[in-house]
């Protein structure tokens, strides 16, 4: 026990994407280039909705934050994958990792919360729409943000706590390209089966709860959609299958790589990608293509800039 106590790592190494050089030197244009749209997307969608008076509703207003949210979780991985992608010791130090760790959960477990607070936004419009002012007024929507960063702060804790009271003495290669917790906590010095069960239930409970969350609030809005005018079928239908790909897009991955125990797959590093860096791209796309409204605030805000 004192030799695991004199000796505690002070760096870790990651394998990065693949074995090939060759092929992460063709990785780092197409990463660079998703990397950069994600940022210019979701700063784009912040702005128009924010100098946009006729955005200034809830639905807005939570997207807003999505985008935020969608910008800071690509940005806590992407920039330290496209360093890897170009040095042949991809190295962390222990510090680092472990801040890594605490954002990229923060970031996905507030983003997790919001996709199931938007849902519930969607169905009071669509479900109870005269008394929609009255119960998603902006202050409930404060609270409501501020509770899903509350939320995520103490998940993120209690998976970074459970994280760093492992002792970490000897091998240091974790098989990815950032700190996650299941690869890290495989490094620690002692049985982990417990600490595991604690991570994986933590982790799993708050993805399926808010994914069924989410899947029968979209259920009851689907059956509400009988009473409908065609016209207002048309538009729910739109606005509802725009939220419900973003959530089959961030819930899948999440769920395929946080509730399982303790074991590795082959895809793990493609799920992974996916999920770090495609699916922040997508939620811009997904909601500017598929919205006329937030197309049509981008134009107008262009044209004022070009008369200005």
């Amino acid at each position: 026990m004192g030799a695991l106590n004199q000796t505690r790592v002070t760096e870790f190494v990651f394998l990065g994407l693949t074995d090939s050089w060759v092929l992460e030197i063709l990785f780092f244009i197409p990463f660079t280039v998703t990397y950069i749209l994600t940022l210019l997307g979701n700063i784009a969608i912040v702005v128009t909705i924010v100098f946009s008076p006729r955005l200034h509703t809830p639905m807005y207003f939570f997207l807003s934050n999505l985008s935020f949210i969608d910008i800071c979780h690509s940005s806590v991985t992407v920039p330290k994958m496209l360093e890897g992608l170009l040095l042949e010791r991809k190295s962390i130090s222990f510090d680092s990792c472990i801040a890594q760790l605490f954002f990229l959960h923060l970031f996905a477990c507030a983003e997790i919360f919001l996709l199931t607070i938007m849902a519930y936004d969607r169905y009071v419009a669509i479900c109870i729409p005269l008394r929609y002012p009255t119960v998603m007024n902006m202050k409930v929507c404060v609270q409501l943000v501020f509770a899903l960063w509350a939320g995520g702060t103490v998940h993120s804790l209690v998976q970074t706590v459970l994280t760093i009271r492992l002792p970490y003495c000897g091998p240091n290669v974790i098989d990815s390209y950032f700190c996650d917790v299941p690869p890290v906590i495989k490094l620690a010095c002692t049985d982990t089966y417990l600490t595991g069960i604690l991570i994986v239930s933590n982790s799993g409970t708050i993805s399926l709860t808010c994914f069924l969350a989410l899947v029968t609030s979209y259920t009851v809005i689907l059956f509400s959609l009988r009473k409908q005018s065609a016209e207002g079928r048309r538009k729910a239908l739109s606005t509802c299958s725009s939220h419900f790909m973003v959530v089959a897009l961030f819930f899948g991955p999440c769920i395929f790589l946080y509730t399982r125990p303790d074991s590795s797959f082959s895809i793990d590093k493609v799920v992974s990608v996916f999920y770090t860096v495609v699916t922040p791209l997508l939620n811009p796309l997904i909601y500017t293509l598929r919205n006329e409204e937030v197309k049509n605030a981008m134009k107008q805000l262009r044209q004022r800039r070009i008369c200005s």
